[in-house]
């Protein structure tokens, strides 16, 4: 298995053909051949990205079937059955990176938002829960000079998500913790644009700093 590091590098550079709409023939053939992977699986990356249908990790880091352990919900929040999933992953197969994904323009964060600054009434309460989990990362902006830029503040906020996220990961979960203490796991936060394709990873440094 390759190491953390390694493995952001192998990402940047999937982004990179992703971005530059070149298909790698490795990964293309990675994809032709699904029989191979029937007994075993050795994810080199867990994704706990967004469910937004624009941001799908595969395609977006121009890995093949295999690859990466993907778990999607929107906004990219954190709860038990998350937690789990990423322990599994990392646990069972040993992968050593966990990218908490999140993207512009997310759709939840933009709606934690809205509904910090006008509730609504009568809200599902199965959506309330995902706004719940957003909330504690994004209202502070709301007391900043952010709520005057709406552009900023959205921007901001999916960071802060993001960010959220990847400390709840770290601190969440016994098995993470020994893992990150052993240095055997890392866990950083990225952005995909939408707007451009590009991932930009905003935390690389090792997970116990």
């Amino acid at each position: 298995m390759i190491s953390a590091q390694e493995t952001i590098e192998r990402l940047k550079t999937g982004n990179r053909e992703f971005v530059d709409n070149i298909q790698n023939s490795d990964t293309l053939t990675r994809h032709a051949r699904p029989a191979e992977l029937v007994q075993e699986q050795a994810p080199v990356a867990i994704i706990l990205g967004c469910s937004d249908a624009r941001v799908p990790a595969e395609i977006v880091f121009n890995q093949g079937l295999g690859d990466l352990f993907v778990i999607r919900v929107a906004g990219n929040i954190v709860s038990p059955s998350q937690i789990g999933s990423v322990e599994f992953a990392a646990a069972k197969f040993g992968t050593p990176l966990v990218v908490v994904l999140g993207h512009t323009q997310c759709g939840a964060v933009t709606t934690t938002l809205e509904e910090l600054q006008q509730p609504t009434e009568n809200q599902s309460r199965n959506l309330r829960t995902i706004v719940d989990r957003v909330r504690p990362s994004v209202e502070e902006l709301l007391l900043t000079d952010l709520r005057h830029d709406h552009k900023a503040l959205i921007k901001a906020a999916v960071r802060a998500n993001v960010a959220k996220s990847v400390a709840q990961l770290r601190r969440g979960s016994d098995i993470l913790e020994g893992l990150i203490s052993d240095g055997t796991l890392m866990i950083v936060g990225a952005e995909y644009a939408i707007e451009t394709g590009q991932v930009e990873f905003l935390d690389e440094v090792v997970a116990t700093a």
